[in-house]
């Protein structure tokens, strides 16, 4: 699994120290402080690129709407269909 490559104390802290997060608010002083704008406007422009995808979007479309250069898109359409499914389980979860 690719995510064990990724497994290790001071990933473990991060997402520790995410799952402390009370509320929008707080995520928004975190994510603040620990990412550039660019980073943090990275990571939303993906998840908003699963979502498009997932409800059956075209390329075109999330393109136009997103920002998003083709290369993005069709990575976190690689994660969609042979990753983890952590977008499904998330995105299924904010519904």
């Amino acid at each position: 699994m690719q995510i064990d490559k990724l497994r290790g104390k001071a990933l473990d802290q991060l997402f520790d120290a995410i799952m402390t997060l009370k509320d929008r608010e707080e995520c928004y002083r975190f994510f603040d402080d620990l990412c550039t704008m660019g980073e943090i406007q990275s990571l939303s422009q993906r998840l908003e690129v699963a979502r498009m995808l997932m409800a059956g979007h075209t390329y075109h479309h999330i393109e136009e709407e997103t920002g998003a250069s083709t290369a993005t898109i069709s990575r976190v359409k690689r994660c969609i269909n042979f990753g983890n499914d952590g977008y499904q389980m998330t995105l299924e979860r904010l519904k």
